[in-house]
């Protein structure tokens, strides 16, 4: 029996007058879960994301990297990539010429099935759930936009989703995908290292999570909850469960009534502690 080519392993094989090799600092990988990233600021990734628990699961290939510089895809000598916007206004916006051409480039490296998404405060809210589907998946493109936005025939044309991580406005996408890609890339199995902890923590049941403690027993005159040092696992987890029931009743009515839908409860109950 002989060996297997060694094409058949994770690296991809690509045409290219340049090595893959020395284009990035690591080989693309067939099969891991792929960040992709169409911004005009690409020194600013991996940032946070090549830190901690995500830094090191970019570096044994969990997941990889691809950003994409939508300046090399600019107009002219100068490489425009923006203009006025139709109508008059203030500002400027995202040519669709130039991001038509950084999309089908970087499409042509991902997966079909891999959802593109333009991250935009008018978008869908951010979520866990999304972020699990997300994670589910082969990988996600992301579009950072700038100025005051991307011409609207991009998104209908290419059918693209538009996200948003809350109610406010940031100079450009890029800490909205890095916050995305963190929250999806987390989800993987084997980056955490524990999968329990994303099945116990906020919002996986749809609930805030309960507070959390650790030693010593006595900070500040300050003591852990007697029930967490009991050893009867049943209680702890039922006081857990009601702890993180208050926390979203009080903190999050929207998340609470969700919940509620969902479990058959009446909102208003009172919580048994």
């Amino acid at each position: 029996m002989t060996d297997a080519p060694k094409s058949h392993g994770r690296k991809t094989i690509t045409v290219s007058l340049k090595p893959q090799e020395l284009m990035t600092h690591s080989p693309r990988l067939a099969k891991a879960w792929t960040a992709q990233v169409i911004t005009l600021l690409p020194e600013a990734f991996p940032g946070v994301l090549g830190e901690s628990l995500t830094g090191r699961a970019l570096k044994d290939g969990l997941w990889q990297l691809d950003t994409v510089d939508l300046r090399l895809f600019g107009e002219g000598r100068h490489r425009n990539v923006d203009d006025t916007p139709a109508g008059g206004g203030a500002g400027m916006v995202l040519r669709p010429d130039v991001m038509g051409r950084a999309i089908d480039h970087a499409r042509a490296r991902m997966p079909r099935e891999a959802p593109l998404i333009y991250l935009s405060p008018r978008g869908k809210r951010f979520d866990q759930a999304m972020a699990q589907r997300l994670s589910d998946g082969p990988g996600v493109t992301l579009i950072c936009g700038r100025f005051e936005g991307l011409d609207d025939r991009v998104i209908g044309h290419y059918g693209i989703e538009e996200v948003s991580i809350g109610d406010f406005v940031l100079s450009g996408g890029e800490i909205a995908a890095q916050a995305l890609i963190d929250a999806a890339v987390r989800l993987i199995p084997r980056v955490l290292g524990n999968q329990a902890s994303t099945e116990e923590e906020s919002f996986s049941e749809g609930l805030l999570e309960h507070p959390q403690y650790t030693r010593p027993a006595l900070w500040n005159g300050l003591a852990i909850p007697e029930i967490l040092l009991s050893g009867h696992h049943g209680h702890i987890t039922a006081w857990r469960r009601a702890q993180a029931e208050r926390l979203t009743k009080e903190r999050r009515p929207d998340l609470w009534r969700a919940y509620c839908a969902v479990h058959g409860r009446d909102p208003d109950e009172d919580q048994e502690l």
